[in-house]
């Protein structure tokens, strides 16, 4: 019999459909997968009883001719970020320990309006601040990928739990935040499709913020049409979001034509870094040749503000992190930790609550928000900021989509890089720019490195203009034929 958990949501859609297999035998499957795999610590909390509970719902659903769409019975992971009405939440952190939200966030309601079913809680870095998934307070996700030296990889943050998950075959597919990279960076390290909506298509609602003007939900899947199916479950206009674009949602799915011909991919010369490795140079220019096999012109570009990218980023994100985490002080929910004073519970808890890379980014952010200092760094970042999307946007003027690697390396072993904050942050110098422009991307597995470990390459698309970049990306997994799959030795 087919193993029902390493199916796409697509090929799980039309065996429901034509009753080979069941909701619940779906559920039962990743229920067990998730169980059989236990050492990757992709899952904080597991909700086997609300799968089949939900399963059996599609299930009697489909039978009386009311299926309510390409979701309805497939089981998916939910990074422990979002809200979910009575199952703990954590966003990966102690300070949050025992929080049980009285209330959903608006991307997992749709889900489960639309019949998809949850099978768990996504482990992540903690408040999704983290490009390894090493930071967690419940320990650090293993990538499904191995090597022959036996070393634990990691599967990529802050979105590693969900991508571990999808790329394992414990879900059919997850839901993941992306702040400066962290459902694309994930996606490249562990083989799988990772895709971040223009910012203000997905709510925030019922997420927990770690930099209001920059996260966005967002699919991990193990195909594009995949992605295409499950964000069209997700999205929507949201009255009670703010930033939610009133927008009606095309059909996502129905972008992918297969066809690419005529369109202007931009490849930008200043994703070119120095110390790259040839390998992902090389992939990008066999990706570049693939476009134009396809019947794409390719075009150089030119984004010439990327290089402040990255400091920019890491002004913006955690200025707006020391200003959201002020809400945790041990007072209404979560973690307390009793001192003499209020002051001094406030500091205790805050002290044992939050991690070390959480601290730190606390501490940045806090000091460019201060008195001398919030005009030279933060007024300053906003401004170059507005130069880097003024940079796409002259570059979309005579492009269609923009090509470039996702991740500047294949995952690295867990511990490398933990005692180098600034090598840590490196990993997102391919994502940020187009998150701090708000714009659509997404992350295709399009070879494997030298040492047999995935590499994806990015397609970045016009704001709300997903459609073209599903297009493109369509093309781009078929013409790279991606098959490995998590294993042995040399990765496949």
């Amino acid at each position: 019999m087919t193993d029902l958990s390493a199916l796409t949501i697509a090929e799980a859609g039309e065996m429901l459909s034509s009753g080979e297999t069941s909701a619940v035998e779906l559920a039962d499957a990743c229920i067990a997968a998730i169980a059989e795999n236990a050492a990757l610590n992709a899952f904080i909390t597991e909700t086997a009883e609300i799968a089949r509970e939900r399963a059996h719902q599609s299930d009697q659903r489909r039978a009386a001719g009311d299926v309510r769409g390409s979701m309805d019975g497939i089981p998916v992971a939910v990074k422990d970020l979002f809200c979910t009405e009575g199952v703990l939440t954590t966003a990966g952190s102690h300070i949050l320990d025992g929080f049980v939200p009285p209330y959903e966030s608006t991307v997992t309601a749709n889900l489960r309006d639309a019949g998809a079913v949850m099978v768990g809680k996504a482990n992540l870095d903690e408040f999704a601040m983290g490009s390894s998934n090493v930071t967690s307070h419940y320990g650090p996700v293993l990538s499904p990928w191995r090597l022959e030296d036996g070393k634990d990889r990691v599967p990529g943050g802050s979105s590693g739990g969900s991508a571990a998950a999808v790329s394992a075959d414990l879900c059919l597919g997850a839901t993941g935040t992306d702040t400066g990279g962290s459902i694309r960076q994930p996606a490249s390290f562990c083989g799988i499709v990772g895709m971040k909506p223009t910012y203000g298509r997905c709510s925030r609602w019922g997420i927990v913020a770690f930099a209001s003007s920059l996260d966005q939900a967002g699919p991990l899947t193990k195909s594009v049409r995949d992605a295409a199916i499950m964000l069209q479950a997700m999205a929507g206009h949201d009255p009670k979001d703010t930033t939610s674009a009133p927008l009606d949602l095309p059909d996502f799915a129905a972008a992918l034509t297969g066809d690419i011909r005529g369109l202007k991919i931009g490849i930008p010369a200043e994703y070119v870094m120095d110390g790259m490795p040839g390998e992902i140079e090389e992939l990008w220019q066999k990706g570049a040749e693939m476009m134009r096999d396809a019947g794409a012109e390719i075009i150089e570009i030119s984004l010439p503000h990327t290089k402040y990218a990255l400091p920019t980023y890491y002004i913006v994100a955690p200025a707006e992190a020391s200003s959201n985490l002020a809400r945790y002080d041990g007072v209404r929910y979560g973690l307390r930790v009793d001192g003499e004073s209020l002051d001094e519970m406030y500091e205790n808890t805050r002290a044992e609550g939050f991690g070390d890379e959480v601290r730190r980014r606390v501490l940045i952010g806090t000091y460019v928000l201060s008195a001398g200092y919030y005009d030279a760094y933060y007024v300053k970042a906003q401004k170059v900021r507005t130069r880097i999307a003024g940079d796409f946007e002259q570059a979309f003027e005579t492009v269609d989509a923009i090509l470039t690697p996702t991740a500047p390396s294949a995952a690295f072993a867990i511990g490398e890089k933990m005692d180098d904050p600034i090598a840590m942050y490196l990993n997102d110098v391919f994502t940020v720019p187009s998150s701090l422009a708000g714009l659509p991307g997404i992350s295709v597995p399009a070879g494997l490195s030298n040492e047999g470990l995935p590499l994806g390459l990015q397609v970045i698309g016009r704001p709300f203009d997903e459609e073209t970049m599903f297009r493109v990306a369509g093309v781009l997994e078929s013409q790279a034929g991606f098959e490995a799959k998590p294993g042995g030795g040399g990765g496949k």
